[in-house]
């Protein structure tokens, strides 16, 4: 009997050392993942702050959206243009349209948000300046929640270390308004043909109102709807201005 219960006890010892060990061996294997993820996430951190640093001197040459649509239509039209010489009304009229009190969020416009809620809480209305170029410089299309949340990161980051005549400037030469045509530059020669300098107001008014949807809306043959959002932007650019919401891409 003794040596039974010798044997026994041996045995659950074993087992013992056995379950410790083999539980051991997955703590350390979780522990080195989340180690490794851990240090993913801080060197990617890293490396977008050097990109957005880098990108507040250097012009976008390319964008996933630009390789893209080169691949599919073979040519695209663009010409990178600084700000100042753009027409003022350029910038105001795309400020209008899409993002209203741009000088006044950090890049997300709660009270626009809040506005927009409707239909058992869904969100009606399109994004702000500074996601919209978050969105179009540093990522793919799409509206996954990991787009989402890099979305809204490149968007603080952009707004800490650009200036807001910045994030305009990049979002005139990047934004897509017809086909293939991208930047407000190449969208006034492909419409107008006229040099940026010389777009008009009514012009500025017609490129801002197709960019909901650039690949089915024209500015050179505005439909009755078109003319209609023209003239609402138009008014809406003299608003910002009077106002004062235009100050801080405009005095910058």
């Amino acid at each position: 009997m003794l040596r039974k219960k010798i044997k026994v006890r041996r045995k659950k010892g074993y087992v013992g050392v056995a379950v410790d060990g083999v539980a051991g061996f997955w703590r350390g294997w979780i522990w080195q993942i989340f180690k490794w993820v851990f240090l993913s996430v801080l060197i990617g951190a890293a490396l977008s702050i050097v990109l957005v640093v880098m990108l507040r001197f250097v012009n976008p040459y390319m964008t996933y959206y630009f390789v893209s649509e080169k691949m599919r239509l073979g040519t695209i039209e663009r010409d990178w243009t600084p700000l100042k010489e753009f027409s003022p009304v350029v910038a105001r009229s795309v400020v209008a349209a899409e993002d209203a009190n741009f000088c006044l969020h950090i890049g997300f416009d709660i009270e626009g948000i809040k506005s927009a809620l409707a239909d058992n809480g869904r969100l009606r209305g399109g994004s702000t300046i500074s996601q919209q170029v978050a969105k179009n410089v540093f990522l793919w299309q799409g509206r996954t929640w990991v787009r989402k949340g890099l979305e809204t990161w490149f968007t603080l980051l952009i707004e800490i270390f650009w200036s807001k005549a910045r994030i305009v400037e990049v979002y005139l030469n990047i934004t897509e308004m017809d086909e293939g045509v991208f930047g407000a530059a190449a969208a006034g020669r492909h419409y107008f043909g006229v040099e940026p300098n010389k777009i008009s107001t009514l012009e500025a008014g017609r490129l801002a109102a197709v960019l909901p949807s650039p690949k089915k809306r024209s500015a050179s043959i505005p439909t009755p709807f078109i003319k209609k959002q023209t003239r609402q932007i138009i008014a809406g650019a003299r608003m910002i201005e009077d106002d004062g919401r235009a100050d801080c891409f405009e005095n910058s």
